[in-house]
């Protein structure tokens, strides 16, 4: 099942698309996000298994996206569920776990007072509540309201341009890393990383059994970010709490940074949440909507993600084939390659020179497709790296790497027999490519492999090949 378009899409698994994965791969979804913020272990089972089995129906490699919870700091409880406040009024913060009123709440964090200076600003319930630290202690924070009207029970807590002493990676985190790698799922995403030290932990538990992301959704993370990218094997640009804690205007200049970042090292990049939102509750997206998600790819991000659109949203199938025909229309725009292009450099000293020159190749109007050949991955990485405009066929002996590159863009993975002998090496590609309906008898196959196969990073074939005319 060949999809038209180079972007990928990453649809959140929940109610609204339990028993239609399948459906939903159907309808342009490439990798399923399991959150790990709700449900249990079995039910989690389950729904892996459940596209496991999709795969099966749709005759492609499909990824399964672990997203860890992470620290997400909470408040605690209210008198009766909740609390007016009026701005000018004064809340006390305390470690007191007693039910709060209009003057004072519980936060369960004593790493948020550790981490508090006077003037802070504090950000409750995604940003609607604003409060400034007038005075603050190891247990303790005095504050003021300058925003918001109402808070209830466990609402989110933000501290923006604050770095908190927390371990990126709860109890809570490893019993469902644990359960995750043991289910045999593809990516592990780490909210709220704010260290390169969270995502060297994660790389060290994970231990090469999945591909490791790091969720960049603290404005800390961008103070670190080169280290980030040299311990991650991929990112995505969260911009829920990214927006919180930032200014809505700085938000797309940092998503284009952070794709500008990651592609430049050959990282996939995931552009992520409220893409099409209004969907939630409605058929169709709005305007402004569909030219966020259009933005993406010109930027040429390797995939753009669906939330609350097809986990809880009343039109899963419609979100996810929305987002299909958005991807495919911009990928039709003449002028497409020249915008995607404009934010990579076409000289690179560091790139590989047989890839590179792969990539030239390709773009002769006799080639039907490039064919790469890799074992771990990272051969046909590097290819999507150079965004070629022909397809490409990543052919790999290893289950777990065709679906693992199932998140990249351009690629369309197939599972081949280990091979030695060059003839028989391109005797497979043609077949897999006329097999996969990227080229027809008599058309022209770019190939790129290493021999022999196993050996990390050793693209050392570069050749063409027709496929026999009947």
């Amino acid at each position: 099942m060949i999809r038209p378009r180079r972007a990928r899409i990453v649809a959140t698994l929940g109610p609204a698309s339990s028993g239609r994965v399948a459906e939903l791969a159907r309808a342009g979804a490439d990798v399923f996000r399991v959150n790990f913020s709700h449900g249990a272990h079995a039910a989690h089972a389950e729904t892996i298994a459940e596209v496991r089995r999709a795969e099966g129906e749709v005759g492609r490699p499909l990824a399964v996206l672990a997203d860890l919870q992470g620290p997400k700091l909470r408040l605690g409880v209210f008198k009766g569920g909740e609390a007016a406040i009026k701005v000018g009024g004064k809340l006390r913060l305390d470690l007191d776990a007693a039910p709060g009123d209009a003057k004072r709440v519980g936060i369960p964090h004593p790493e948020i007072f550790a981490a508090l200076k006077k003037g802070a600003s504090v950000l409750l319930d995604d940003g609607r509540v604003r409060l400034r630290v007038n005075r603050h202690g190891a247990d303790f924070a005095d504050t003021v309201v300058e925003a918001g009207e109402r808070l209830s029970d466990h609402k989110g807590v933000n501290l923006p341009g604050l770095t908190i002493p927390i371990p990126a990676l709860t109890d809570k985190d490893r019993a469902d890393l644990a359960f995750a790698l043991g289910v045999g799922v593809d990516w592990v995403a780490l909210s709220f990383v704010q260290r390169a030290a969270d995502m060297a932990e994660l790389r060290k538990l994970v231990d090469g059994r999945a591909g490791v992301l790091a969720k960049i959704e603290k404005p800390a993370a961008l103070e670190q970010l080169d280290e980030i990218l040299d311990l991650c094997q991929a990112i995505m640009v969260a911009r829920g709490d990214l927006g919180v804690e930032l200014a809505p205007e700085e938000v797309p200049v940092v998503q284009k940074a952070l794709v500008r970042a990651a592609r430049l090292r050959g990282l996939p990049v995931i552009v992520a949440t409220q893409m099409l939102e209004s969907m939630v509750s409605a058929p169709t997206p709005t305007r402004a909507e569909a030219s966020d998600v259009a933005g993406a790819v010109y930027e040429g991000a390797d995939a753009l993600m669906l939330s609350a659109e097809s986990a809880v949203g009343a039109y899963p199938l419609e979100a996810v084939a929305m987002m299909d025909r958005v991807i495919t229309r911009v990928e039709r725009d003449a002028r497409w390659p020249e915008l995607m292009r404009a934010e990579y450099p076409v000289d690179d000293a560091d790139a590989d020179a047989l890839v590179a020159a792969a990539g030239r190749a390709a773009e002769a109007a006799s080639t039907a497709c490039l064919v790469t050949f890799t074992t771990s991955g990272q051969t046909a990485l590097r290819m999507s790296r150079e965004r070629p405009l022909q397809p490409i066929l990543a052919l790999t002996p290893n289950l777990a790497t065709a679906r693992r590159l199932a998140l990249v863009w351009g690629l369309e993975t197939r599972v081949v027999p280990e091979l030695t002998d060059p003839e028989e090496l391109a005797r497979v590609a043609v077949q897999q490519a006329v097999a996969a309906g990227l080229a027809q008898p008599g058309q022209r196959v770019l190939i790129l492999a290493g021999l022999p196969m196993g050996s990390a990073g050793a693209a050392n074939i570069l050749r063409f090949a027709h496929a026999p005319l009947k």
